[in-house]
């Protein structure tokens, strides 16, 4: 099983629509195997934003996820890196489709709701830059069954 990571940004936690996001990947069949709430340092933002900490629009990334506390996710399901992106939509919610998380619940290119990883390699990355294995937990879930096909697994 791919692995990813959803990073719910502070404008989702205070805007109070982290559930609805959840509830939406969990409904599509994915599986939470790590979650918490962190909030950001100048120094972890630095980090996980380092392709664009050069940047004349960097600060506005800063203040933004250090504005609250943000919610970090590790979902599990086949091809789990695209299939989160194409739920995601485009990174400019003005331009996300509807029926997309963007496309539904922001109308901006920065307070977009979610950051999530682009490649199965930059989530096996990302995932290590904020979890350690005492965080994730495997679990048996009944519905397996019922998500794939034997074929799939």
């Amino acid at each position: 099983m791919e692995r990813t990571l959803i990073i719910l940004k502070p404008c989702s936690v205070v805007r109070g629509i982290t559930g609805g996001i959840i509830s939406r990947f969990e409904k599509k069949g994915l599986k939470i195997v790590a979650l918490k709430m962190y909030r950001f340092t100048k120094e972890k933002c630095a980090e996980h934003y380092s392709h664009l900490v050069d940047k004349p629009f960097y600060p506005i990334i800063e203040k933004s996820m250090m504005a609250a506390p943000s919610i970090l996710m590790c979902l599990e399901g086949v091809d789990a890196v695209e299939v989160v992106r194409q739920m995601t939509g485009s990174t400019n919610g003005r331009k996300a489709l509807p029926g997309t998380l963007r496309g539904d619940y922001c109308m901006s290119h920065q307070e977009n709701v979610v950051h999530t990883s682009d490649s199965v390699e930059n989530a096996r990355i990302e995932l290590d830059r904020f979890f350690s294995e005492e965080d994730y937990f495997e679990y048996d879930t009944p519905l397996s069954d019922f998500l794939y096909a034997s074929d799939e697994l």
